[in-house]
């Protein structure tokens, strides 16, 4: 059925509420989102961060997209993916230093929480696993950080994280990294 329709005919049924028509747009235009994806560099992000901000663009641009205008949806989307990945580095720009600026004190049970022995202290354990699942509830972590995540609670290494993920052992130390700084953000 939507294989004979124009990407503008697929926006305006996913406006009217077809879920379907949304669904097919956004997987046709993930391979546009990963080439733009590539020429990008987000401090502390990896490649698979960059094209998830690239779809939030694709979703931006299938919500707002008029069709009254002059410009094709596919030109509309390239613009609001390029838009929201720019958006995604300048803000990551701007944290740079985040951690300076906005220092916790890491005494005490946070502290033996949030370190590399947790995985064997079953007190630690319990804080952490508590604490995160706050945050899966919330959807503040990523389909890839939730996978990493319950990998790591398994009592996996980096390097076999990274084997299971297909990422590098550094993605994943960026992940975890990542994920223990949502958690330290949700602990205040």
């Amino acid at each position: 059925m939507y294989e004979d329709m124009t990407d503008e005919l697929m926006v305006e049924l996913a406006q009217g509420g077809d879920d379907d028509a949304e669904e097919r747009l956004i997987r046709k235009y993930k391979d546009m989102v990963r080439g733009k994806a590539r020429i990008y560099f987000m401090a502390g992000a990896d490649s698979e961060d960059i094209v998830q901000e690239g779809m939030i663009g694709v979703f931006k641009a299938i919500r707002g997209y008029k069709g009254e205008k002059d410009a094709s949806f596919r030109t509309f989307a390239e613009t609001c993916v390029n838009n929201q990945i720019l958006s995604a580095v300048k803000a990551a720009k701007s944290r740079k230093h985040e951690p300076l600026n906005d220092s916790l004190s890491l005494s005490g049970p946070l502290a033996d929480t949030l370190h590399s022995s947790s995985r064997t202290d079953p007190e630690a354990l319990y804080i952490l696993k508590e604490g995160m699942s706050k945050l899966e509830s919330g959807s503040v972590l990523s389909d890839m950080e939730l996978r990493i995540w319950g990998e790591y609670m398994k009592g996996r290494t980096y390097r076999e994280i990274a084997g299971i993920t297909g990422k590098t052992p550094k993605a994943v130390d960026n992940a975890i990294q990542r994920i223990r700084r949502k958690f330290l953000t949700r602990a205040k």
